[in-house]
């Protein structure tokens, strides 16, 4: 073999290298895009789930809460705000999820002056109902949070990144909503012993 044949080949070797992995990486963008899709279907899922349980719970607290007018009108605002009325980013619906989690604590919070109500079966089969979902929304949520950060390390890494200039692909939106209970720092007191 001469000089040049080892040189053309060698060539030729490594475009078809190249080419093979620029495939690859192409394909392993869509796979993640996809996956990323995919996750947030899930997820708005089990929003909408959320969504449809809350007037019912509203309905049921209303009997017995007549006169906490203003609580339930925050709910409704929050609910009608987070249903919207089209496609949103997942930083938008997580903004909105927010204020609706705060609609429900308070919505919670006045049903602990009832005792009546607490007791009522429909009351308890609705709470269980939504924190299944919410339990739901947050696995939901690590999976397609996973699913973007996999996306967005591979957009920003070195040489994948050319690839993804190249075809447009862009890193994703992470869906983070905050849980005023979850970030709360707990109060711890001691009381004082007595002898």
């Amino acid at each position: 073999m001469t000089a040049v044949t080892i040189a053309v080949i060698v060539i030729v070797a490594i475009i078809v290298i190249t080419l093979i992995w620029a495939i690859a990486t192409y394909n392993g963008f869509v796979r993640l895009r996809n996956l990323v899709q995919e996750a947030w279907r899930q997820i708005d899922v089990e929003l909408h789930r959320r969504h449809d349980l809350i007037p019912n719970l509203l309905e049921t607290v209303k009997g017995y809460a007549a006169h906490e007018r203003g609580v339930f009108e925050e709910v409704t605002r929050a609910r009608a705000a987070a249903v919207g009325g089209g496609p949103t980013s997942p930083a938008t619906q997580a903004q909105q999820e927010n204020v609706l989690s705060q609609a429900l604590g308070h919505l919670f919070a006045v049903a602990e002056n009832y005792p009546v109500l607490r007791a009522s079966e429909n009351f308890q089969q609705l709470q269980l109902e939504l924190t299944n979902t919410e339990d739901r929304i947050a696995a939901g949520r690590r999976f397609y949070n996973a699913n973007v950060r996999l996306l967005n390390t591979k957009v920003e890494s070195f040489p994948s990144n050319l690839i993804a200039s190249a075809f447009g692909f862009s890193r994703a939106e992470y869906f983070e909503t905050e849980d005023p209970a979850v970030r709360a720092v707990p109060n711890v007191t001691f009381g004082t012993p007595t002898d």
